[in-house]
């Protein structure tokens, strides 16, 4: 618990035992459930967060928003937080972001990643996908978004109940936050963090997975 607040941290893990063992080890102290969702996992992800006192769940749909949305469910906490099982969010951030959160009454927290503060923990593609996907958000939703793809948020449970997510793959994470963005019940704000390089191999199909995103873009800007 952490100012009067109970937390809560998510985790989606598709075969992330290296890295999930660094998240689970350097969370806070205030974090008073640690859940991770296994999403089909054929490491020993669930045995190794077991064994550091996280909440396992099961998610046999796969994506990472089938991922985060089965284990957003099982949050029972006043704060979420979200962070993937590479290490490449920073757990101590934590503190400072739900200090932001709750000292300027916001509902939602996305942690932006740029400018980086270390260039080499992401390759020069995958910041040029960042930074078209990012664009993209900025001229469809007209808002000055700088992270569109971060995968740390904090924010209040009760803002959930006005955030309609369907995606259950890798658009999950731009669709939260344009939700957010475009709810009136939902007071947004972006802050930078550091990111830091990757443990575990990447899982991410980059070209694929950046042309699906764009297409939910579109999706989600005409859907109405």
């Amino acid at each position: 618990m952490y100012r009067d607040k109970t937390v809560a941290v998510v985790i989606p893990c598709y075969n992330e035992e290296e890295g999930v063992r660094y998240v689970l080890t350097a969370l806070p102290d205030l974090v008073d459930e640690a859940i991770v969702v296994d999403n089909n996992c054929t490491d020993s992800t669930a045995e190794v967060a077991k064994s550091l006192g996280a909440i396992v769940v099961e998610e046999r749909t796969p994506g990472y928003g089938a991922a985060y949305k089965r284990g957003l469910r099982e949050a029972k906490s006043d704060i979420i937080v979200t962070m993937d099982g590479d290490a490449t969010y920073p757990p101590e951030a934590i503190q400072g972001l739900i200090d932001a959160l709750l000292d300027r009454d916001l509902d939602f927290i996305s942690a932006a990643r740029f400018p980086l503060s270390d260039k080499k923990a992401m390759s020069l593609t995958n910041r040029l996908g960042n930074f078209v996907l990012t664009l993209g958000t900025q001229i469809l939703f007209f808002k000055a978004v700088r992270d569109s793809q971060s995968g740390m948020w904090v924010f209040k449970r009760e803002a959930l109940k006005h955030l309609r997510v369907e995606s259950d793959g890798m658009p999950f994470s731009e669709e939260i936050k344009i939700e957010a963005i475009r709810s009136k019940h939902v007071k947004f704000a972006e802050l930078h963090i550091d990111y830091g390089d990757r443990i575990g191999t990447i899982k991410l199909q980059k070209w694929r997975d950046g042309f699906i995103n764009l297409l939910y873009l579109l999706k989600l800007r005409f859907r109405f």
